[in-house]
This record gives structure tokens, sequence and C-alpha cells, in this order.
């Protein structure tokens, strides 16, 4: 009976996880995220203790993203109408999220930023000697890429709606070609404030998701910059 229990308790945590994977986007993007991270720290040399550092940084976000979950869940079981402390316990729940992800950010940045130095020094000297006629390349290899993408997912239109957005992916493909190729902080800033005000404009149109429209964005920077690379 009591092996029976314990088993019990181990399906139920297990199918909490699932439920906050399948339901919550912000989980979706966490894990993948952090899938990447973990494959990405295979080709660098970390010692246990810096392992160590990124599991439990991992670890702190998808667990503080599940405690957010179930406290709206519960919120919205207990008060299902508008309180100004129902409203405020979500937002320090959300706002714990946000430092255990700003917290990831750094440990990242502490972690990898003096092994990828020198290769990213190699790879931006390479790419600033490439042909700016490259960026047509890009841009039509962008939204090539996205069509494609969208035809085997099935959703909306090859110019609006579904997986990834489009918009995004053309918007942050041009800023990074204009990143590699132009010199000026400022410039660099401005092109990359006007992809993010793209990619959120389709999101307020309710055009995508935040997820969709990560997605494109990804794309459109990957792409480029294999582009330049290779040219």
């Amino acid at each position: 009976m009591k092996l029976k229990k314990f088993a019990d308790s181990f399906n139920y945590a297990i199918e909490g996880i699932i439920y906050a994977v399948k339901t919550q986007r912000n989980m979706k993007i966490h894990i993948t995220i952090a899938m990447l991270v973990l494959l990405f720290s295979l080709f660098f040399d970390l010692s246990k203790v810096e392992m160590l550092i990124l599991f439990l940084t991992i670890t702190l976000v998808i667990v503080l993203e599940m405690v957010n979950t179930a406290i709206e869940a519960l919120i919205d079981v207990i008060a299902n109408y508008y309180h100004p402390l129902v409203k405020i316990s979500k937002n320090v729940a959300a706002g714990a999220v946000l430092i255990a992800a700003i917290n990831a950010v750094v440990v990242g940045y502490l972690l990898f930023f003096d092994r990828l130095e020198p290769i990213s020094y190699q790879v931006l000297l390479k790419i600033k000697q490439s042909d700016p006629t490259v960026v047509f390349i890009c841009l039509i290899l962008v939204i090539l890429v996205t069509i494609i993408i969208k035809a085997i997912y099935g959703e909306g239109t090859p110019l609006k709606g579904g997986m990834p957005s489009g918009h995004s992916a053309i918007a942050f493909g041009a800023a990074t070609a204009i990143s590699l190729l132009i010199p000026n902080m400022l410039i660099i800033t401005l092109a990359y404030l006007l992809a993010l005000l793209v990619a959120q404009s389709r999101v307020e149109a309710k055009i995508h998701s935040t997820y969709e429209t990560l997605v494109g964005s990804i794309i459109g920077i990957l792409i480029t910059i294999l582009i330049f690379k290779l040219f």
C-alpha cells in the first residue's frame, strides 16, 4: 500500500510537470532554452562546480515557473473575480520568475563569455569582410525558410499568422545584417529596437503569439549570420 501511494505521488508530480509544459507558453520557452544551453555546454570544458551552478540555475527558473502556474490556478479557483490582491499575488509570482530568468542570463554570461570571446572575434571579423549584397540573399532565404515552416505547421497563411512569425524573422534578419555591416552601436541598437517593435506589434495585434515571434526572430538572426559567414 505504501509503495502504491509513493508511485501515485510520483505519477501526480509527473502529471504536474507535463501540464505545465503543455499549457504554459513561458514554460515551453524555458525548457527549450534549457535544452539548448545544456547541449551547448557539451562543447566547453566546464568544471563540476560550473555544471552544478548551471543545473541549479536552470532548475530554479523551471521550478519558479511551475510555482507561478500553481499559484495562478489556485487563485483562479478561490477568487474567480477581480480583486487588487489577486493581481498583486500573480504579479509577485511572475516577478519571482523574472528575477530567476535574469539571474540565469547573468550566470550564462559569466560561464560562457570568456570561452566564446576568441571564437566570436574571429567570426565577426570574417563576417564584416563579407560582400554587402549578401544581405539580399539572407532576406530571401529567411522568407523561403519561413514559408516552408509555415507549410509544415499548416497554420495561418504565408503572409499572416502561424508558426513562425515571418515579419519578426525578416525584421531581426535585417537588423542582424545591419549590425554586421555597420560598426556603429547607435545604429545597431536602433535596428534591433525597430525589429523588436515589429515583433511586439504582431503580438499586440494577436496575429502571432510571443513564442511564434521568438522563433521567427531566432530564425532570422541565425540564417543571416550563417549566410554572412559562408560568403
